[in-house]
């Protein structure tokens, strides 16, 4: 595709030279000599980028330049003059102009300007589709007054620099809470950068968020960028904060107090402009009194806190989710609109959710690819949602050890049904599981092994 560029000038020789330059660039060009046959070629033609003088005989530069942008108010115009004051400069800017250029010109400045602005577009271009799939996706959705209450902080909350501490159990939406900051900020053009500190082995984290210099470690074969560096001008997202070492904790509180990175095995320092949201499903104020997280990087942090409340206690959000992920999810797979019968809605709204909002999206994006019709009922739900309340709290154990009289085959029975559930509910995570059942993680591995559990 060939940009389209306009120039107004009523002097015929730089309308030429102007011409051939740009053709030569590959742009498509059409130029005149007046305001009034600007106006009747652009729709016409319909450029990108329009070059006007702002000393044209008949109506002036500055007036078709109003023109033009009350019928695309996306135009790109970049005024040209001989006689360019201040003054002019400001007015045409104020008028919607994208740059001032002065005659005589060099023409590496005038294809510098057409260019910045084409790319300027592409960047909104961009930002608008980016945002439009993050309204759809990103959305906080819920009526409860725990969500209104919430919604109400992240508004205040996002157009600062203030850092932010999100916490809530596994599940909650944590992340989803951060891009809603980082979207509503200013710096929103920014990059969001998210680091799982739980997820990085303790020997990579620093390397992972500080970076390195090639030769800085076994396996360094080449200079890398960390977190810091990529997230500057815009956002870095901390999750599970908690998970880093107290050594860990001490250098990010010095890049937080310097907004200076200096890379693993270098000299160099990097200045940084980032703000800082993190995450934990722990309460760092016990890790704090149980010496387990700095209470300097715990304040640095927890300038804004944001709690999530899980989704057993706002169950007036569970149908407005399930309609939410229902539309969201039937879009992405290309299959037809789906819907919840009222009976399956009514059992959903008994079940407790130890999962959270990540458990109900990934239940409906399982039965919007496994359930034929185009309603889904109670027949369609999995067995442990439809249980009642006693049945959950009895029936899995029950089920479990009916049948056998032995007592040490029994506890293994349960020793392994519960350790299942509690690394269903981790997602996998031993560490985390480990933590949860207070126990160590290498005895918890171990027993992972005994059970065979996958």
């Amino acid at each position: 595709m060939k940009y389209k560029v306009l120039i107004v000038d009523d002097e015929v020789s730089i309308c030429e030279v102007l011409s051939d330059i740009l053709a030569d660039e590959g742009y498509q060009v059409r130029a005149c000599q007046s305001g009034e046959e600007a106006l009747e070629l652009f729709p016409l033609f319909t450029p990108d980028v329009v070059l006007l003088d702002v000393w044209l005989g008949g109506i002036d530069g500055i007036t078709t330049l109003q023109k033009l942008r009350a019928m695309d108010n996306t135009l790109g115009v970049i005024m040209m003059s001989g006689h360019g004051t201040i003054h002019t400069a400001v007015k045409a800017t104020r008028e919607g102009a994208y740059d001032f250029v002065e005659k005589p010109f060099a023409m590496e400045k005038v294809l510098i300007s057409v260019k910045n602005f084409l790319q300027y577009r592409h960047t909104l271009n961009e930002n608008a589709s980016l945002r439009k799939t993050f309204n759809s996706k990103y959305r906080i959705v819920g009526s409860s007054p725990a969500i209104r209450q919430m919604q109400e902080v992240i508004k205040r909350a996002a157009p600062s620099n203030g850092r932010v501490l999100i916490q809530g159990e596994n599940g909650t939406g944590k992340e989803l809470i951060a891009r809603n900051i980082h979207f509503g900020s200013r710096r929103a053009a920014g990059p969001f950068v998210a680091v799982n500190c739980a997820a990085i082995p303790e020997n990579l984290i620093e390397s992972e968020l500080f970076g390195h210099e090639k030769g800085a470690f076994t396996g360094a074969a080449q200079k890398r960028q960390g977190k810091f560096e990529l997230a500057d001008g815009g956002t870095l997202f901390l999750d599970e904060i908690a998970d880093m070492s107290l050594n860990t904790q001490a250098k990010v509180l010095r890049v937080l107090e310097d907004q200076m990175v200096v890379r693993l095995g270098g000299s160099e320092v990097f200045p940084v402009d980032v703000r800082i949201i993190s995450a934990s499903n722990k309460k760092l104020t016990e890790l704090v009194q149980r010496g387990e997280f700095r209470e300097d990087l715990y304040y640095r942090l927890n300038v804004i806190p944001i709690e999530i409340p899980p989704l057993r206690e706002r169950h007036e959000d569970i149908e407005f989710l399930l309609n939410h992920f229902l539309e969201v999810i039937c879009a992405d797979e290309g299959v037809p609109r789906k819907t919840v019968s009222s009976q399956a809605i009514e059992v959903l709204l008994r079940y407790p959710w130890p999962g959270n909002v990540r458990e109900l999206k990934n239940l409906v994006e399982r039965l919007v690819i496994m359930v034929q019709d185009s309603t889904i009922d109670i027949g369609d739900l999995p067995e442990e949602y439809r249980q009642t309340e006693g049945d959950r709290s009895a029936g899995s154990l029950t089920g479990a050890v009916e049948g056998i009289d032995n007592f040490r085959q029994a506890r293994e029975d349960f020793e392994k049904l519960f350790i299942a559930a509690k690394l269903r509910e981790c997602e996998g995570n031993v560490t985390k599981a480990a933590e949860l059942m207070e126990i160590d993680r290498v005895h918890l591995h171990k027993k992972i092994k005994q059970y065979g559990i996958k």
